[in-house]
């Protein structure tokens, strides 16, 4: 029986396929980017500027929890500042053993004072290839559409993507609040996305019902669901995404605290993890829900009680779904299988 110390799960490989740039930043970060920038913050003080920045379980929902977006924002609108973040980042991630991260983001969001949709891109794509060659965590970037902003924005976003995939770019989103903006609104977008055999996936199932979910594996054919935690409103869905392998990027903290689940007894992922969906383990935003990826997987072994032998599969379920070509894909999870073994955690090998 091997102990899940909070070392123990530190040392092992892992990935992280849902994790926004602009909501994971260090507060140093922000205070000395904003005193270069001459942006005004509600505090250049750490301790006080974290209070406004990182949303703690008093949080009301999931539009209040975007809030805290205004400020990380606000100094994420240079191309240095775009860069540095993105190198933190991956740093902080390599210091957990994260072997494999996506970061998304919306470049739309970072044009207020000038910059070029192509030139957000560079900064993005200059922070990652400096920090994989520094810390040897391989990354993939996702470009964000927002579902509040008009479907022309999304298809010029899309086809950013589209200009920029095979250099970094793995996949397209779509974030931002459900109620009120359909993933149908945006169609256009998905349909440029899928005939340029890019990946997508799609909030969805977060604060709005599992018809959100229909909507993004129907209508735009997202790969993946981000959260998915009211899929188990519908058990026809359910099993439909069971039946079809679609990953659930679940983030258990954020979750909590845009009040998606009343609370961390109410919580599906080990639900759907019995049941065999493949889930995965995220945190949607370092900063803004106070978290680690690490964080987050002892959280679940500790509310839920993953043991051991559930524990790699979890891991496993990450890499699995990753937006990798498959050869890649199926040489890291060689390679990651072998550590997991090596510490004593076989995997059977019709593990599907």
């Amino acid at each position: 029986m091997i102990e899940l110390t909070r070392e123990f799960v530190k040392s092992l490989p892992k990935a992280e396929l849902h994790c926004h740039l602009d909501g994971s930043m260090r507060v140093e970060t922000i205070i000395d980017l904003a005193k270069q920038q001459n942006v005004e913050l509600p505090s250049f003080d750490v301790a006080e500027l974290t209070k406004y920045v990182s949303v703690g379980m008093n949080c009301t929902s999931l539009e209040e929890y975007l809030k805290a977006f205004d400020i990380t924002c606000s100094v994420l609108q240079t191309y240095e500042s775009l860069e540095r973040a993105t190198y933190e980042l991956v740093e902080d991630c390599a210091a957990e053993n994260v072997w494999y991260l996506e970061i998304r983001f919306s470049p739309i969001l970072h044009t207020n004072k000038g910059l070029k949709l192509t030139e957000v891109v560079d900064a993005v794509l200059e922070g990652k290839k400096r920090a994989e060659k520094d810390f040897g965590t391989r990354v993939g970037i996702i470009i964000c559409g927002l579902r509040h902003t008009t479907p022309e924005t999304s298809l010029l976003l899309a086809e950013l993507a589209v200009a920029y995939k095979n250099k970094g770019v793995v996949g397209f989103d779509l974030a931002g609040a459900e109620d009120g903006f359909p993933a149908k609104d945006h169609r256009d977008s998905f349909n440029l996305i899928v005939n340029n055999n890019i990946n997508t996936t799609a909030h969805a199932g977060e604060a709005y019902g599992p018809e959100s979910i229909a909507q993004a594996l129907h209508l735009i054919s997202a790969n993946r669901i981000g959260h998915g935690t009211r899929l188990r409103e519908d058990g026809d869905l359910l099993n439909y995404v069971n039946d079809h392998r679609i990953p659930l990027e679940m983030c258990v903290t954020s979750n909590l605290q845009t009040k998606a689940v009343d609370s961390i007894e109410k919580h599906p992922v080990k639900f759907y993890f019995d049941l065999g969906l493949r889930v995965t383990i995220n945190t949607d935003n370092r900063l803004v829900s106070g978290t680690t990826l690490l964080d987050e997987y002892m959280l679940v072994i500790e509310k839920f009680g993953f043991t051991e032998s559930e524990l790699k599969y979890l891991i496993i379920n990450g890499f699995k779904s990753a937006f990798l070509p498959l050869k890649d894909k199926v040489d890291m999870i060689k390679r990651v299988t072998k550590v997991l073994e090596e510490k004593g955690l076989i995997i059977r090998r019709d593990y599907i």
